[in-house]
């Protein structure tokens, strides 16, 4: 899977689409970079572009849109309530898919350098990519904005990382970083602009100073008026959304409102937002309001209900969850985008991939979706009402499963691909020998590594589905017992994946262990399907 980089430049403009259009068409221009999602704000005068792309791709286009922006932004008539240090305001680099935060430092002194020598002005590094301590915070570096820049490049401790240390009154200066995914996010007040700072200074974690920390870990936090709106917002970025999660924020804010009699009238997510701090909040209203609530699509629909997310305008998932959104970008290609026609003629094809490891991981995924479904067509119904607690433990594993499994269908395939690679390196010499032959190893590992998994997966069902097979409905008697047999056909599957990879690998220990192990749950499916059948047979 390729490394895929998410970057998030600022620019100080919020108001002349002109400007605004032709900074995002010069990141589209850029091969290899996708742009996600453009937002501007007019009472910020900024705009917020998101983009993906390889480490290579990503630098280009923040480089192709700092050029655009330094010929048409002139700081020198700008106005807006968001603090800004220059026209790039600020360019972190994000690590999204198979990328590691190095990747992102490493990206971020690459475009610095760059940015620098080809514009002249001076750029600092912030987050994961500071050299100091005091610069890791990105309001540190910030602080006095753009206006304090003249007097702040004549002090030692405020050299710029690359550039010269001189005042270029058009273009201020350039933050530029690696951090993890910022949440840009905004709770609304029918407040003064006063009263929402207020609020601010008590959750974020900076407080009102050293002697008054705020309630809130990872959060940095200001109040200010959307004129356009006509309210108020405590407006947040929380740096750290698994420390912090975005109900926190909000209930905490709601909270200190309430204190003031103030109202709170929706939030607003400015950018993109991972799919898991999504998720991580709907499992948060889900226990707390004992909900019953399994479907992806389902638990987005109640984060954006609980947290009035589509109060300033709508708020389209597919828009705005980055999963999303790469995902559509990267369809093409995955197997489990096609449809079964389409995915059957590939299988028949005259190509070792896919093969029977993707098979096996697709018919798991339906004797999955077969339990799922058998649970569904049980719970809520009036005659099968006392088994609506016992149903709602018994269908999250199935859809859980489901999903899980369908992924398995595409890493089974790239798995064996690496290992067709390996097989078609260079091996005139002693070092392209052995370079070759531990990369075949580790191919054949990752193609074992694959169905082993896929085989523990459907282990972890067998409680679930002897349970749904004795409780669930019974007109839904033969789903079952065709789930169970799905899934032990795909056991059966991936232990021979597993058995026909291990006899390449050289590693005995690996050898017996992984065997071992793939035999185990090849005899535990066995048993735990001829036990399902008998319970199911005993039904009428």
């Amino acid at each position: 899977m390729a490394k895929l980089i998410e970057c998030v430049p600022n620019f100080s403009e919020g108001r002349n689409k002109e400007v605004i259009d032709a900074i995002a068409n010069a990141i589209s221009a850029t091969e290899g970079c996708s742009l996600l999602d453009v937002d501007p704000g007019s009472s910020t005068n900024r705009t917020v572009y998101t983009f993906v792309g390889s480490p290579e791709a990503v630098m280009e286009g923040a480089l192709n849109a700092a050029r655009t922006a330094f010929t048409i932004i002139d700081m020198t008539k700008h106005t807006g309530e968001h603090p800004r240090t220059g026209a790039m305001d600020v360019c972190p680099f994000i690590p999204v898919q198979n990328a590691s935060m190095e990747d992102c430092v490493k990206c971020a002194n690459e475009f610095g350098r760059r940015l620098a020598d080809l514009l002249q002005v001076p750029v600092y590094l912030y987050g994961e990519a500071a050299r100091t301590e005091s610069r890791r915070s990105l309001p540190s570096v910030r602080a006095g904005e753009y206006e304090a820049l003249p007097e702040k490049l004549k002090k030692s401790e405020w050299a710029p990382d690359y550039g010269p240390a001189a005042f270029v009154p058009s273009w201020g200066a350039t933050v530029t970083g690696a951090r993890k995914f910022l949440i840009a996010y905004n709770v609304n007040l029918l407040s003064t602009k006063e009263q929402a700072h207020r609020i601010a200074l008590d959750i974020r974690e900076q407080g009102r100073g050293k002697d008054q920390p705020g309630t809130l870990k990872m959060v940095q936090g200001m109040g200010w008026y959307l004129d356009e709106s006509n309210l108020a917002q405590v407006s947040t970025n929380i740096l750290d959304f698994e420390q912090t999660p975005l109900h926190s924020v909000y209930e905490e804010i709601c909270r200190d409102a309430r204190e003031l009699n103030l109202p709170v009238v929706g939030s607003q997510i400015v950018g993109l937002i991972p799919l898991k701090a999504v998720l991580d909040c709907a499992d948060y209203y889900i226990q707390r309001d004992k909900l019953f609530v399994v479907e992806e699509e389902h638990k987005v629909r109640l984060v954006i209900s609980k947290l009035g997310l589509d109060s300033l305008g709508p708020f389209a998932p597919k828009e705005r969850i980055i999963e999303y959104m790469v995902e559509s970008s990267q369809d093409e290609g995955r197997l489990v985008s096609l449809s079964l026609q389409q995915f059957v003629c590939s299988v028949g094809a005259r190509t070792a991939a896919p093969g029977g490891g993707s098979v096996s991981a697709a018919i798991a995924a339906m004797g999955a979706a077969l339990g799922c479904m058998v649970g569904q067509m049980t719970y809520g119904k009036r005659q099968f009402e006392a088994l609506d607690g016992v149903m709602r433990k018994l269908i999250p594993p199935f859809h859980q499963a489901m999903n899980d499994l369908l992924l398995t269908v595409d890493a089974d395939s790239t798995a064996f691909n690496s290992y067709m690679t390996a097989l078609k390196m260079p091996k005139s010499t002693p070092d392209e020998m052995k370079r070759r032959e531990e990369a075949m190893q580790d191919g054949l590992k990752k193609a074992v590594g694959v169905p082993l998994s896929l085989a523990e997966k459907v282990t972890a069902l067998w409680p679930a589905l002897k349970e749904i097979v004795r409780y669930g409905n019974v007109a839904c008697k033969s789903d079952a017992q065709v789930a169970a047999k799905a899934l032990e056909t795909a056991v059966y599957g991936a232990y021979y994946n597993v058995i026909i990879n291990l006899k390449d690998i050289t590693d005995q220990s690996f050898r017996s262990t992984v065997e071992e192990k793939a035999s185990a749950l090849l005899n535990e499916a066995r048993e735990s399907v001829a036990a399902v059948l008998e319970a199911a047979d005993r039904r009428r």
